[in-house]
């Protein structure tokens, strides 16, 4: 009865009914741990092993996998060792079960020697047993001990594949967790992806904007009925979004039944709207959201309102925010606004202060920033910049010498372009493609030397030519079909020599180029027909035929 009452989720009944038991026995003890562990309630659980231990009633290898289940999600680690103990003096660290809820524990609690140890231990290892290590590796960043591990095992299933295609994507390994993922597929494979792998390679896709190969892993997933998981359809949203498809992204949205619409899939919309600059669109999605009775959390908020930033809809986002707490009751945090001077909120404005020219602002904003992230050199490059176009040379090499003094590693500028499912990276600098040099300078780009570049060390005209930007998008146009979209991600801000360039190139070519940055795509209409503006004046010159509005977005403005 009382296993009865747990199955169904009445604790209440269930713990009454267990108190009338003047003399409980383990398997009572039992039965009551193992519904709270079953609903999560494991808060519950130590204090019940606690008072059967205490009553002198011996835990079995049926009441450790769940109490080490509590340690682990607790991440009570100094009781997962007590409960360790507790096994090894009963003769029970040996039991399949119980040594693989160990070795889980410890890794859960991120003590992986601990877990390695047990595991050389064990005297018989199921496959469970070397997932939970492997997984154990990837969580630390132990990639190449987590790959010799999963060559060596003798056995896999899918939870094996899994596990090694999330640690790569989680470790930022794109290109490794897409390779394995084919292999998966291959015909000389007998486990074939189910949704939760499926849900570990779409970021990978997102992370390479491999557009073509998310194509082909949505295919497979409708082919075999895992679309219409509600958790695949989302991340499909979120992978399409980020790979710049937000036309597809939507279409996946819409395919949601009403009832598998939950807060964490409208976010998912209203972040992609933000992602691509269009504030309007996330404003509409989140109203949506509450005429559907789905309450707002931090998150859409977050969401909401840098949409609101990116699009300037400064009063409409003001709104929101200042009803937040009030109307939607989700208290605002640091990210929500920017009276609370953290190091985001003294970054935007110092990013503000070099696009408005606002020097001496942006040195107050930089002095922060200084000392809330004394090991990030983006704040001194900012600044760098922001000198270097006031011609403060000086000053300039003054912020270097400090860089370097202090032995700053600079994370270097690399871009990345999918062709016929392969990831091409191009990094500045980067000679092994001088045909694209040459293309560029026959379509009649002239370096803005009075650029100042945000991911570069000298303002050489080079160093212009070869902003690894640059070279990915050429690379496009000489490969590519005609007609069809370029699309390339940064891990850097984009600079204004390279915003001026794609659009001649733009122009050029009459061919539709979407870059992603770190901040956001930059493919917003306005934006683009503010640089049409830009481009008569930086680039029509005698001898040039570029000049003119352009608009290079996914969706252009009529006007």
């Amino acid at each position: 009865m009382v296993a009865m009452y747990c199955g169904s989720g009445d604790f209440c009944s269930a713990t009454l009914l267990f108190h009338q038991v003047l003399d409980p026995s383990a398997r009572l003890y039992n039965a009551l741990i193992r519904g709270h562990s079953l609903f999560g309630a494991h808060e519950e659980i130590l204090p019940l092993f606690y008072r059967m231990h205490s009553m002198g009633l011996q835990p079995d290898h049926f009441t450790f996998p769940f109490v080490l289940k509590c340690c682990a999600n607790l991440e009570a680690v100094f009781m997962g060792r007590s409960v360790d103990a507790l096994c090894s003096r009963l003769g029970l660290e040996v039991d399949i079960h119980i040594s693989t809820s160990l070795i889980d524990m410890y890794v859960k609690c991120s003590n992986v020697p601990d877990a390695r140890r047990l595991f050389e231990l064990v005297p018989f290892r199921d496959v469970s047993t070397w997932n939970a290590l492997i997984a154990g590796y990837m969580k630390t960043c132990e990639i190449r001990v987590a790959e010799e591990l999963f060559g060596k095992m003798p056995e896999r299933n899918i939870v094996s594949w899994t596990a090694m295609i999330s640690g790569y994507t989680q470790n930022g390994l794109a290109d490794r967790a897409l390779a394995l993922f084919e292999e998966m597929m291959g015909e000389g494979s007998d486990v074939k992806p189910n949704w939760v792998t499926i849900m570990s390679v779409l970021p990978a896709c997102a992370n390479s904007s491999a557009l073509e190969y998310e194509e082909k892993i949505h295919k497979f997933a409708s082919s075999v009925g895992l679309e219409r998981n509600p958790c695949v359809c989302i991340a499909l949203v979120a992978m399409y979004a980020r790979c710049g498809s937000l036309l597809k992204a939507r279409s996946c949205f819409d395919q949601l039944r009403d009832g598998d619409r939950d807060v964490v899939a409208w976010n998912t919309m209203i972040t992609g709207y933000s992602l691509h600059g269009r504030g309007a669109d996330a404003l509409s999605t989140f109203d949506d959201m509450v005429k559907s009775g789905t309450p707002p959390n931090e998150i859409s908020f977050i969401g909401l309102l840098s949409g609101c930033s990116h699009s300037g809809l400064v009063d409409v986002g003001l709104k929101y925010f200042n009803a937040m707490e009030s109307l939607y009751s989700v208290k605002p945090r640091l990210q929500h606004y920017a009276c609370v001077p953290g190091p985001s909120v003294w970054g935007a404005l110092l990013a503000a202060c070099r696009w408005h020219r606002k020097l001496e602002i942006g040195e107050i904003a930089a002095e922060k920033l200084f000392e809330l992230e004394p090991g990030n050199t983006g704040n001194f490059v900012l600044l760098s910049n922001m000198y270097a176009e006031g011609r403060r040379w000086q000053a300039v090499d003054s912020l270097r010498a400090a860089v370097k003094d202090k032995s700053m590693p600079k994370n270097p500028g690399c871009s990345w372009i999918e062709l016929h499912g392969r990831v091409h990276s191009f990094l500045n600098g980067d000679t092994s493609h001088p045909q694209l040099l040459r293309r560029i300078r026959e379509a009649g780009y002239v370096p803005n030397t009075a650029a100042v570049l945000h991911d570069v060390s000298e303002e050489e005209e080079f160093n212009l030519m070869t902003h690894n930007k640059k070279l990915a998008v050429p690379f496009g146009l000489l490969h590519m079909a005609p007609g069809t979209v370029i699309r390339v991600t940064k891990n850097l801000r984009i600079c204004d020599d390279c915003h001026a360039a794609f659009t001649c190139i733009s122009v050029a070519s009459g061919r539709e180029i979407i870059v992603r940055d770190i901040n956001r795509f930059q493919n917003n209409g306005k934006k683009w027909l503010l640089l049409g503006f830009l481009t008569r004046s930086v680039f029509h010159s005698p001898g040039r035929k570029c000049s003119g509005f352009v608009t290079t977005t996914l969706w252009p403005y009529s006007e």
